[in-house]
């Protein structure tokens, strides 16, 4: 197999670079994963405050539905 010194010289470069770049890009990715790890966080956090209020809603209902017609407290009668 013949050595070709202008693909050696490509080659080498190529992985030199990637290295120095990799060094430089680090603390992005780094950045872009911690923001993309803040948007779950509040996606899962928007996501269980929806749940609750659903379970708040149907527990009212199956109450209403029941026979059991709850009194609302002296602070929701005036909202």
């Amino acid at each position: 197999m013949k050595f070709d010194l202008p693909s050696f010289l490509m080659g080498y470069g190529a992985g030199a670079g990637t290295v120095l770049v990799t060094k430089h890009l680090r603390p992005l990715l780094v950045e872009v994963a911690t923001a993309a790890y803040h948007f779950v966080d509040m996606v899962i956090a928007r996501a269980a405050m929806k749940h609750e209020d659903i379970e708040d809603l149907m527990a009212e209902a199956k109450a209403r539905a029941r026979g059991g017609e709850r009194t609302r407290p002296a602070d929701e009668a005036r909202a």
